[in-house]
């Protein structure tokens, strides 16, 4: 990491002093390392410290690692689900034709893939050790802004509980992370993002997976952002920190991006 990036995003930290200087923020992050190390009384311990562990590593044999074990394609009571489980949930409940009709992030065929989860059991079922194990789909419809869930017996291969709300939005996706950067990176208002990128690395910013990204979901608040960005809460929002790896964190924490209407806008 360079020890002087240029803010192109706007706030620069430096002591107790913040300076807001254009756009969004290049944050530098010190990290865990070997500071100290060789410093009495640092994390390293100094010469008697690492003595004793050289003596301890001679006196271990090495180390073992197991095979996991393979998985089976179906689970047992409360075990986790499995990988064909959670395929073949998928699959089930993205097999109805209203859900085929439904839009994922992208713009693509089918709703949004979020989360498969292993459903509770009925409680009539609790002491059961063949109680039927169901799993729950999680869906984010964008053609329709619904947050949808299904219950799938998985032993028969039946929906047998099918929910829709509006206004909740649970947690982001990396694919949906993934496509909040993509529109981000080509709307103007990614300019700053795109020169802090460079002056970081030399290079240009050109596609998401160049960036590791996290995402908070964002809602309006009445007189807190653009009027591009009002109908968050009721659209899928999402705010991103994006970070170069093993490089500096870009707070784009002034950038909303609706993947809903597919708009960014700029709080304050």
């Amino acid at each position: 990491m360079r020890s002087t990036v240029r803010r192109h995003l706007g706030k620069v930290v430096a002591g107790a002093a913040i300076a807001v200087t254009g756009t969004a923020v290049m944050v530098g992050i010190t990290l865990p390392g070997s500071a100290g190390a060789e410093e009495p009384g640092g994390r390293g311990g100094g010469l008697a410290a690492r003595q004793a562990a050289r003596q301890q590593d001679q006196s271990v044999g090495p180390g073992v690692v197991e095979q996991a074990p393979a998985e089976g394609a179906t689970g047992k009571g409360d075990d986790p689900l499995t990988d064909d489980e959670v395929r073949r949930a998928e699959r089930i409940a993205l097999s109805g034709p209203q859900l085929a009709a439904g839009q994922n992030v992208e713009g693509g065929k089918g709703p949004q893939r979020l989360a498969v989860d292993l459903a509770e059991p009925d409680a009539d079922e609790l002491d059961d050790p063949n109680a039927p194990r169901r799993a729950e789909v999680t869906l984010y419809d964008y053609k329709s802004d619904a947050l949808v869930t299904k219950t799938v017996e998985l032993r028969s291969g039946k929906v047998e509980g099918t929910g829709a709300q509006h206004g909740v939005q649970p947690p982001l996706t990396r694919e949906e992370n993934a496509e909040a950067a993509r529109l981000l990176i080509a709307d103007p208002l990614g300019a700053g993002l795109k020169a802090d990128y460079k002056d970081a690395t030399g290079k240009e910013l050109t596609s998401p997976g160049q960036l590791m990204l996290t995402g908070i979901v964002y809602r309006a608040v009445p007189g807190a952002q653009p009027p591009v960005l009002d109908q968050c809460g009721t659209h899928r929002c999402v705010r991103l920190l994006p970070k170069i790896p093993n490089g500096a964190w870009i707070d784009g924490r002034s950038f909303v991006i609706d993947l809903s209407a597919r708009k960014v806008g700029r709080l304050g």
